[in-house]
């Protein structure tokens, strides 16, 4: 069976219509975005002087040998022979291509970001998803609901014969996440199992008290494969650089061979600025958690004024969360009515292609963006007129 060609991708159809000309983004996914000049300012001297003196030449495939070095020293377990330095989309699609045959089983939790289940489907893999659930007991701050993914629906789907796991903690679009003890249950059912785990974790770094950062799939499992970048974390998403971790020596050597036919390698001046950046990630990584806490509590204010039209779902970590419209209105509809009389712009569930989702009116807001308060006053400014003018 020939791959297919991968269905549109919905989420980024989306962003092509109304991204660029909406004034008032407050759906975004990354945190808000560093200037030149202020990651310069947070560079070592060694990362300066490369920059300075950068020439514009080809690079090496499995990326800058310093920037590597400054990669696995993330990790507990990881060397720098263990990574390949990619654009994030590209490392899903490698990961997913060397992985996986038609006829393989998949479970993966949904929704989510499009490609970490579109590229199985294409590949002709059967697909389980693993759904988050409200939490059982969901009282949280300014009175909001919880979406969790219960570990015990994971070990159900997770059958001898699963070839892949694909998981996004934090995820994207809910902000929910695993306590430690659960992953270690996943990965632990995983290795009985024999199945691979692909983990995203782009939005690592970014989780909310009390959630603790999961250890990365590639340190604590033989089989585990993280993805990881700098556009959400590190406020780079312009860098367009990420990385794949994996301690398999042979799936590395065939994702670098497949490499040969995508980007081949990273350009020069962003390997430069990621090096930059990951020597630096304390600071940076602070600097996104300090706006995503600040926006965080404006949004349980806001929520906590609008609970006759909303239902809050308060993110375990990640700059993004999935509250609902509870007045019944068509969720579409009503973002499409936002954005065209306020210049709002929310993401509807439709975008994840996810029913349960559609029909309970979820849609998707980002915290990541130093402009939130604004975006909220003028939400605001039209719920007023909408619901009680």
């Amino acid at each position: 069976m020939a791959a297919q060609i991968p269905r549109p991708f919905k989420l980024e159809r989306f962003f092509a219509k109304y991204e660029f000309q909406s004034p008032y983004l407050l759906c975004c996914s990354d945190c808000e975005a560093l200037t030149l000049q202020e990651l310069l300012a947070a560079a070592d001297e060694d990362s300066l002087s490369r920059w300075s003196d950068l020439k514009l030449s080809y690079t090496e495939s499995q990326g800058l040998p310093a920037l590597r070095e400054a990669i696995a020293a993330l990790y507990e377990r990881v060397t720098p022979e263990q990574l390949v330095v990619c654009v994030p989309e590209e490392g899903v699609y490698l990961a997913m291509r060397v992985l996986l045959q038609p006829g393989d089983k998949v479970v993966a939790t949904y929704p989510g970001y499009q490609s970490l289940h579109e590229l199985a489907a294409t590949c002709g893999c059967s697909i389980s998803h693993w759904e988050p659930k409200p939490a059982e007991s969901s009282a949280d701050t300014a009175g909001s609901g919880r979406l969790e993914f219960n570990i015990e629906e994971a070990r159900a789907l997770i059958q001898p014969g699963t070839k892949l796991v694909v998981v996004n903690f934090p995820h994207n679009p809910t902000g929910a996440t695993l306590s430690i003890g659960n992953w270690a249950a996943l990965i632990r059912h995983c290795r009985e199992v024999g199945a691979w785990l692909f983990s995203d974790e782009m939005y690592k770094f970014t989780e909310l008290p009390p959630s603790a950062p999961l250890p990365a799939a590639a340190d604590v499992y033989e089989r585990g494969v993280s993805l990881c970048g700098l556009s959400k974390s590190w406020g780079l998403p312009g860098l367009r650089l990420g990385w794949l971790a994996c301690q398999d020596a042979q799936l590395l050597q065939q994702v670098l061979a497949l490499k040969d036919y995508t980007t081949i390698c990273s350009p020069a001046t962003s390997e430069v600025l990621a090096l930059a950046a990951v020597r630096a990630t304390p600071k940076l990584t602070q600097r996104c958690r300090d706006i995503i806490a600040a926006n965080l509590a404006a949004a349980d204010a806001f929520f906590a004024r609008w609970t006759n039209v909303f239902e809050w779902h308060r993110p375990q970590g990640g700059p993004i969360a999935f509250p609902r419209l509870v007045t019944g209105e068509d969720i579409e509809q009503w973002c499409e009515q936002l954005v065209k009389e306020s210049g709002v712009l929310l993401l509807p569930a439709g975008v994840y292609d996810h029913e349960p989702s559609v029909r309970r009116g979820h849609f998707r807001i980002g915290l990541g963006r130093q402009n939130l308060p604004q975006c909220l006053e003028q939400l605001e400014a039209w719920l007023v007129k909408k619901y009680r003018s």
